[in-house]
């Protein structure tokens, strides 16, 4: 069976997720949530995202971002397939770290 594209808006707030494969770690230490963040901040530059609010765990994030430009989906695989390669080269792991495709979720509203 085909997977849907997902519709991308501009001007939008989403709640965005993704977790590790099996539920493993996607962080194993600080270095690891530095790295993530740092590639975040310049990802939204890059893509025109926003970023609200964001909670880094062991095994998945949650991102709170709105969108200037219709183009979430390439910006999540883009910064998805970043951090993978920094993950496992630092890790010295190899082959897929998030389960799937992220989740993302229109939102109603925002806290600004």
């Amino acid at each position: 069976m085909v997977r849907q594209l997902r519709k991308d808006f501009c001007g939008v707030y989403y709640h965005i997720l993704s977790r590790g494969n099996n539920r493993s770690y996607i962080f194993c230490s600080d270095k690891d949530r530095r790295e993530f963040s740092y590639l975040l901040a310049a990802f939204s530059q890059h893509f025109a995202i926003e970023i609200y609010a964001y909670v880094l765990m062991d095994n998945h994030y949650h991102l709170l971002v709105r969108t200037l430009e219709p183009n979430l989906s390439k910006a999540m695989q883009r910064l998805g397939t970043a951090y993978t390669q920094r993950f496992n080269s630092r890790n010295s792991k190899s082959g897929h770290l998030f389960q799937g495709r992220f989740k993302s979720f229109l939102s109603a509203t925002c806290w600004a």
